[in-house]
């Protein structure tokens, strides 16, 4: 019987694990790999301390931090059920491994949507990105595309508009679905080339991406651009699958928290881009992760003989 468990294995989670370690609340953190979607980051240039580092890099510094304390890990195992007994909680692996807590963090993340087209996985971090937030910077004097045709989509051509010489905006839909004053901006700029009712085929490249392959959706010529990168805006999904039934959602899957990072369940907190906290960033996400493990501190303090 653990005082914590923490789902998730991104800044959320390592931070909160520190901040639990720092407590010395017995704690377990149990994720599928470490890092989360800093993974998916080739590079950060707005993380504070660091004037630039990759996301792996970061990752491991956040990984470091925590080894520091006594932490259990279960690591390659992604969470599959979770739900309340009594006054803890049970949690069961896809591996079928069980574990108990007195109170448990949610940080499980979001996972971007995929095209699902060759070559996109094997240049993800070489040219593939899904945060023009975080890997614009590096495109500067660079062709992109971007895919979508959301208000992600449109901000990351908002983002990369100073910096690449040429944008391809593409999306399968026959109009856009971003706010207007967007839409009213990125059709001002020379620099934007858009294609709609088209779909991605292929993204090619060798040990860099170096073109991407377009298709209209109604049959037609096929196209093929030089580009240096590729963002794929579409949407992220919350990895929230689990708790479906347990805690209040909104709309989007997001798990519904306070200012102190409570979920509507006494005890079960939750922290970073699976909650309903605006702004998906990894500074956020490591604040986010330290005030739930602070909230769950307090929560097992106040239960008579919990730490």
């Amino acid at each position: 019987m653990y005082d914590l468990a923490i789902i998730g294995g991104g800044p959320a989670a390592l931070s909160g694990a520190v901040y639990a370690g720092r407590k010395r609340l017995d704690t377990v953190l149990i994720a599928k790999e470490i890092g989360g979607q800093l993974l998916l980051t080739s590079g950060i240039e707005n993380y504070l301390g660091f004037e630039s580092i990759t996301g792996a890099e970061l990752a491991d510094k956040f990984a470091n931090q925590m080894a520091q304390y006594d932490i259990d890990e279960i690591i390659g195992e992604k969470v599959v059920e979770l739900f309340k007994q009594d006054y803890f909680f049970k949690i069961r692996t896809e591996g079928d491994q069980w574990s108990e807590a007195r109170a448990v963090i949610l940080a499980s993340g979001k996972r971007s949507r995929t095209l699902n087209v060759p070559g996109e996985r094997e240049l993800t971090g070489r040219g593939v990105a899904y945060c023009a937030t975080c890997d614009a910077p590096l495109f500067a004097g660079r062709k992109v595309a971007v895919i979508g045709g959301g208000n992600s989509a449109f901000e990351a051509v908002i983002d990369l508009l100073p910096i690449a010489t040429e944008i391809f905006l593409i999306d399968i839909a026959p109009h856009w679905f971003a706010d207007q004053i967007l839409i009213d901006r990125i059709e001002e700029s020379p620099k934007v080339k858009s294609f709609q009712l088209h779909r991605v085929v292929e993204i090619l490249g060798e040990r860099r991406v170096s073109e991407i392959v377009i298709e209209p959706i109604e049959g037609g010529e096929i196209k093929q651009f030089n580009v240096q990168g590729v963002f794929v805006e579409i949407g992220l999904v919350p990895n929230s699958e689990f708790v479906e039934g347990l805690v209040k959602m909104n709309q989007y899957q997001e798990i519904i928290v306070d200012c102190h990072a409570r979920t509507n369940v006494p005890g079960l907190f939750a922290a970073g881009d699976v909650t309903d906290v605006p702004e998906k960033q990894v500074i956020i996400s490591a604040g986010e992760g330290a005030k739930a493990a602070l909230s769950a501190y307090r929560y097992l303090i106040r239960q008579k003989g919990q730490v």
